[in-house]
């Protein structure tokens, strides 16, 4: 292997654009129980560039290599006396940081070295695009339906956003399970593609009223789940459009985007719905939980997530290739507003 590498890494906080540098740096070694990854691909995800602006949940020590969420890659080492994947054997990297937990190698490097642990083999039916976005949105979609919401077939589902990426996921893996699912969309031309999708019932905030469509389409029973990362005043009527007794899950703050204040971003809850209803608001963080779940019960889930893509449930749409020299441009096209496909950059030229 090259004693050097190329390394896309952040000198200080700020805006990418503006921070970010490519440089040589060398090839790092595995210690006992990691392996070396020669990284073949790695989306950029809106996290991703949080993280280097100074406004995500973690903040790390500057300067650092982009890019803390996912990648594949193969297997080039491993460190001593450890157990793991073939060398040459082709895997993603779950680098989410797991918080509380040690930091991650930045994925935006032709190198890098991981836990074992961490490791999942894909097979070679799996593209390098679809492997390297395994590990945050589709296990989140994954993780919100089953493990946080345990949502039940023939159950309705409230989601936000069915527009985003794991709200297109949600659709696809309540579909499967037999969950029925409402959807909500800001566009009224994004209606009909969710119902494309599988999505079951669509509501458009542009032109329709949430609380009182939840309550014409659900009935009496009404709906008593639902998963929100649009937060704001649209998060707080999702809460009230919920069934006494019901829960949200709040996975992001879609409506705050360009937010830099943290006072701001809120969620305008009714107290007496709260209260009286006895109704639930909480979040749900990926890295939070990797920081709580055992290895074996990630890497389990991780595996769940790989099959149901592997047998074509869930489908990752093809990213946008990028060389790393090519990095403003790239960060430019991550958060162009609908960008279509998720820009990648492509390290390895086999």
């Amino acid at each position: 292997m090259p004693p050097s590498m190329r390394a896309l890494v952040a000198g200080e906080v700020g805006e990418p654009g503006d921070v970010l540098r490519l440089e040589s740096r060398p090839v790092p070694t595995p210690e006992a129980g990691q392996a070396l990854i020669r990284v073949r691909a790695t989306p950029i995800h809106a996290s991703d560039l949080h993280v280097l602006r100074g406004r995500y949940g973690f903040s790390p020590e500057f300067p650092v290599v982009g890019g803390h969420m996912e990648c594949v890659g193969r297997v080039e080492a491993l460190g001593p006396d450890t157990e793991g994947p073939a060398v040459g054997e082709r895997v993603v990297v779950a680098a989410v940081p797991a918080v509380p937990g040690p930091p991650v190698a930045g994925t935006w490097q032709e190198y890098l070295v991981a836990d074992t642990r961490r490791l999942l083999a894909v097979p070679d039916g799996l593209s390098d695009s679809s492997a390297c976005q395994l590990a945050v949105n589709p296990l989140t979609a994954l993780l919100l339906v089953t493990r946080e919401l345990d949502v039940q077939p023939g159950e309705w589902l409230l989601q936000t956003a069915a527009g985003s990426t794991v709200g297109r996921l949600v659709i696809q893996l309540s579909r499967h399970l037999g969950i029925r699912t409402i959807n909500v969309v800001r566009r009224r031309d994004a209606v009909e593609e969710i119902k494309a999708l599988g999505g079951d019932e669509v509501i458009c905030t542009e032109d329709e009223d949430l609380v009182r469509r939840v309550a014409e389409i659900a009935g009496p029973a009404g709906v008593r789940k639902a998963v929100d990362c649009v937060a704001g005043p649209v998060g707080a009527q999702v809460s009230q459009a919920l069934a006494p007794g019901g829960e949200v899950v709040v996975y992001g703050a879609l409506s705050t985007h360009r937010q830099t204040d943290p006072a701001a971003l809120t969620i305008p809850l009714a107290a007496r719905s709260v209260i009286y209803e006895t109704k639930a608001v909480r979040g749900f963080w990926l890295n939070r939980w990797f920081g709580t779940a055992a290895p074996e019960e990630a890497l389990r889930a991780l595996s769940q997530v790989r099959d149901l893509v592997a047998e074509g449930v869930l489908s990752i749409p093809q990213g946008r290739p990028f060389p790393l020299d090519r990095f403003a441009e790239a960060v430019a096209v991550a958060e162009a507003p609908a960008r279509g496909t998720k820009p990648l950059f492509v390290l390895d030229g086999d």
